[in-house]
C-alpha cells in the first residue's frame, strides 16, 4: 500500500464469452464491512454474477483493519489511523492499473455496506476523478461518525467507540467530523445509489437520509432505495 504495508485482495476475472468481445473489462471493487471482517475465497453469487454473467472484473480487498492478518494489521485503522484504510483503496487501484492489463481502468465502480459504505463514500471523494470511479453503491453506510455513534443502538455504542474513537472527546469529535463523508459531500461527484433498511439497529436510517439529502442538494446524481 501507500506506506509499504502488504494488503491482499481477491481478483476475479470474467470468463469468455462474457469478456471475449472486448479487450478490457470494467472493474467492480467490493469493500467488506466490519471493519473487523475478512473477504475469503468462498462462493458469492453476487461476485459470480458480476464476473460470469455481466463480464465485469471484481476486486475484493482486505484493507487494513481486516481480520486474519494479525492484531497489528487489525488495529492499523483504529481511531485517528482511519484514513489509512481509504488510502489502501487508492493504492490497490494503482496496483491494478500497473499490473492487470485486462481491466479498463477508466471504468471503475465501488460497492460496500455498513463500514464498507463509509469506505465507498470516502474513496469516491478522494479518488473519484483521479481513478475514474464512474458509479458507486453504498448500503447502510456510515456517513457521519459522530451522528452514527450518537444514534447507533446503545448495546454496541462503546464497542464502536473503541474502533472509531470516542465522539465525546473534543479532539476526537473534530477528527471524526473531518473524516466523515457528510462533511465533504460537496466533493462527492460520483453517481450514487444508496440503500437502507429503515429499522436497522446498527447503522440508523438517518445516516443514509442525510447523505442523500446533501448530495442531491449539491445537484449530484443520487438514487435512494
Amino acid at each position: 500500500s501507500f506506506d509499504g504495508t502488504p494488503v491482499s485482495s481477491l481478483l476475479f476475472r470474467p470468463r469468455a464469452p462474457a469478456a471475449a468481445a472486448v479487450a478490457r473489462v470494467p472493474l467492480l471493487v467490493v469493500i467488506h464491512g466490519g471493519p473487523a471482517a475478512q473477504a475469503r475465497p468462498s462462493f458469492s453469487w453476487r461476485v459470480q454474477y458480476a464476473a460470469a454473467v455481466l463480464g465485469i472484473g471484481v476486486l475484493v480487498p482486505n484493507v487494513r483493519g481486516s481480520t486474519g492478518y494479525g492484531k497489528t494489521f487489525m488495529a492499523a485503522d483504529d481511531g485517528a489511523k482511519r484514513d489509512g484504510a481509504v488510502r489502501d483503496v487508492g493504492a490497490l487501484l494503482d496496483h491494478v492499473r500497473a499490473h492487470v492489463d485486462w481491466v479498463d481502468h477508466t471504468r471503475v465502480a465501488l460497492k460496500g455496506g455498513s463500514y464498507g459504505g463509509f469506505m465507498v463514500l470516502a474513496a469516491c471523494i478522494r479518488y473519484g476523478a483521479s481513478h475514474h470511479i464512474r458509479c458507486a453503491l453504498e448500503t447502510v453506510g456510515i456517513t457521519n461518525f459522530v451522528t452514527f455513534l450518537e444514534n447507533t443502538s446503545g448495546y454496541r455504542r462503546d464497542l464502536r467507540r473503541a474502533e472509531y474513537g470516542d465522539e465525546r472527546d473534543a479532539d476526537m469529535r473534530a477528527f471524526l467530523l473531518r473524516l466523515s463523508p457528510l462533511t465533504r459531500a460537496a466533493e462527492l461527484r460520483t453517481p450514487l445509489l444508496v440503500a437502507q433498511g429503515m429499522r436497522d439497529p446498527r447503522v440508523p436510517a438517518s445516516e443514509s437520509a442525510q447523505i442523500v439529502e446533501r448530495v442531491r442538494g449539491n445537484g449530484r446524481a443520487c438514487w435512494y432505495l
